[in-house]
C-alpha cells in the first residue's frame, strides 16, 4: 500500500459491494475514504468536513444524485465524479451541466475510476496554482485569485469552482472572444465529453451572479463569449 497522501474522498452509493470495491482501491492508492448510503446524509456531512473529492452515484435513496450534485456545487467547490448505471448520455450530460467534473458508467473497472480520480484532482490543483497570482479588476468586478474570492460593487458573490474558473479565464483575457471549444478545453479538459450546453448553462449562472455587471459577459453569435472591459 502507498503512503497516505492525506487526501480524503467521500463515496456516495447505496450498494455496499460498490462502496467496498471503490474503498479498497482508493485506500490502496493512499486515499482516506468515507461513505454515505443515503443522499440526505451528504450535505450535513459536508457542513462539518468537506472531502477533497466526491464519488457520487446517480441513483440514490433520499435525493437523486443529479439534484444532490447541483446542491453541492451551489455551496461547495469540491470536485465530483458522477457514477451512472444508465445507458445513453442523459445522466452524464445533466451531471456535467450541474457542475460535475467527470463521470463513469457502471460497470467500471477500478483502474478506470482511479485514472479519473487522479485526473480530476490534478486539474483542480493546477487550477489553484494557475489562478493564485494576485487580483484582477474590470469595472466593478474584483477577482482576488489568492483568496479565490470575487466581488461585484464591493459585495462578495458566491461562485462554484467552475464559475470561478470561467470568470478568471474571461477576466485574464478581456475583450477576447473565446469559443465554446476553447472554454471546454480550458475549463473541463481534453479527457472528458461535455456538450456546448454545459458551457451555456454555466455561463448563464455566472452572468446572473454578476448582477449589475452582467452586461460585460457578452454572447458573440457564432463564436462564443467575451468579457468586455469597455
Amino acid at each position: 500500500m502507498n503512503h497516505k497522501n492525506g487526501m480524503s474522498i467521500l463515496v456516495v452509493d447505496d450498494e455496499e459491494d460498490i462502496i467496498d470495491l471503490i474503498k479498497f482501491n482508493l485506500e490502496e492508492e493512499g486515499f482516506q475514504v468515507s461513505s454515505c448510503k443515503n443522499g440526505l446524509e451528504v450535505m450535513p456531512r459536508l457542513e462539518k468536513n468537506s472531502p477533497d473529492l466526491i464519488i457520487l452515484d446517480v441513483m440514490l435513496p433520499g435525493i437523486g444524485g443529479i439534484d444532490l450534485c447541483r446542491k453541492i456545487k451551489d455551496r461547495f467547490s469540491t470536485p465530483i465524479i458522477m457514477v451512472t448505471a444508465k445507458t445513453g448520455e442523459t445522466d452524464a450530460v445533466l451531471g456535467l451541466e450541474f457542475g460535475a467534473d467527470d463521470y463513469v458508467r457502471k460497470p467500471f473497472s477500478p483502474r478506470e475510476l482511479m485514472a479519473r480520480v487522479k485526473s480530476v484532482l490534478r486539474r483542480y490543483s493546477e487550477t489553484v496554482e494557475e489562478t493564485n497570482t494576485g487580483s484582477i479588476t474590470i469595472g466593478k468586478v474584483f477577482l482576488n485569485s489568492k483568496a479565490h474570492k470575487v466581488y461585484v460593487d464591493n459585495e462578495e458573490i458566491d461562485l462554484t469552482l467552475l464559475e470561478y474558473k470561467l470568470l478568471y479565464l474571461f477576466m485574464s483575457n478581456p475583450g477576447v472572444a473565446l469559443s465554446r471549444d476553447k472554454l471546454l478545453d480550458k475549463i473541463w479538459g481534453h479527457d472528458i465529453y461535455v456538450t456546448d450546453r454545459a458551457v451555456d448553462v454555466n455561463i448563464k449562472r455566472l452572468r446572473d451572479k454578476l448582477k449589475g455587471e452582467k452586461f460585460r459577459l457578452e454572447t458573440i453569435r457564432g463564436v462564443g463569449y467575451r468579457f468586455t472591459n469597455a
